[in-house]
């Protein structure tokens, strides 16, 4: 057992790296051929931070990791919301713009309900199901989803202009290929190594594959969100911390969930279909809390409601450790 929980380690600890130095040599490029911000910071930056979810999902679906795969996506997500917004919430209370709340996260809660809908065959089939499953049909329907998304997002931001965005570090042609190579090449070994070895653990300890999603795997590869969103609170820019935490949920179940099932459709198993409520639910909570006491166009997560998000994270995770 210590040796996989090691490799485990070692493998997350390559994924993040990976993914950063595969964002910078991807957004030097870029800048060098003129691209907006704007742009990059919709496409390459989203795909970096997203990497390390994709890629632990293309290792799991080709090796039959089904739940791994699900649980990757769904306990990142609950982690983002709970445990991202909880840590950045207590660091500052976080009062952002309307707009911003109201145009992206009931966004994310319809990216909830269609994937609600398309995990549910049983459910709301036409009776003929013998299993709910996460199709290539799915795939491509939340891939549809997913560049509605960036198209409506760029519209919005074109309207809005690109003032706001941070001035983009360039490297030389030679350094920024070698980045995107080495990236790419620790995305690779790193995924492949952290998925065949949680894999081992859970067969070892007789634990579930999705609990080993929804949990480590999970966690890890929310780190990058987790520590940007609370960065963005220490250094006062609430707008940003509650911006990257929606925006990479979305992305993670448009993009991430919909690229894995077109490599390999993705059988469902019965405890996932309560992840996906509980994602939506807290989904929900967020849009809810935020509106409470608005007020002067702003709306604000304060301490004592982050604190309870922290709180509803560790029920959660109580709550899977005695589910199994």
């Amino acid at each position: 057992m210590l040796i996989p929980s090691l490799l485990v380690l070692a493998g997350l600890g390559i994924l993040l790296v990976g993914g950063d130095i595969f964002v910078r040599g991807s957004a030097s490029i870029a800048a060098k051929l003129k691209i907006s911000a704007l742009v990059i910071g919709l496409t390459v930056v989203a795909f970096g931070t997203s990497a390390p979810e994709l890629i632990i999902n293309i290792f799991s679906a080709l090796s039959g990791s089904s739940d791994i795969a699900l649980g990757n996506v769904l306990g990142s997500n609950i982690s983002n919301i709970l445990l991202g917004l909880g840590v950045a919430g207590v660091i500052l209370p976080l009062s952002v713009k309307k707009g911003t709340a109201f145009k992206e996260i009931p966004f994310a809660i319809l990216t909830v309900l269609v994937l609600f809908f398309l995990a549910s065959d049983k459910l709301i089939g036409d009776g003929t199901s013998f299993g709910n499953m996460l199709s290539r049909a799915d795939g491509f329907v939340l891939i549809s989803f997913f560049f509605i998304f960036l198209y409506y997002t760029y519209g919005l931001t074109k309207v809005e202009g690109d003032q706001n965005q941070e001035k983009i570090t360039t490297y030389s042609w030679p350094t920024s290929l070698l980045y995107i190579l080495g990236g790419m090449i620790c995305l690779f070994f790193g995924g492949k190594l952290l998925v065949d070895n949680a894999v081992l653990i859970a067969r070892l300890a007789g634990l579930s594959e999705l609990f080993i999603g929804l949990t480590i795997t999970a966690i890890g590869t929310s780190l990058p969100e987790i520590i940007t969103s609370a960065i963005a609170a220490y250094k006062n820019h609430p707008d940003l911390a509650i911006g990257n935490i929606v925006g990479s949920n979305i992305f993670n179940i448009l993009w991430v969930l919909g690229l894995t099932p077109i490599i390999a459709p993705l059988p469902i198993q019965g405890d996932v279909t309560i992840d996906i409520l509980i994602t939506l639910g807290i989904s929900i909570l967020l849009f809810a809390i935020l509106f409470v006491g608005g007020k002067r166009g702003k709306l604000k997560l304060r301490r004592s409601e982050a604190v309870g998000f922290i709180l509803l994270y560790v029920v959660y995770i109580i709550y899977i450790v005695l589910r199994g």
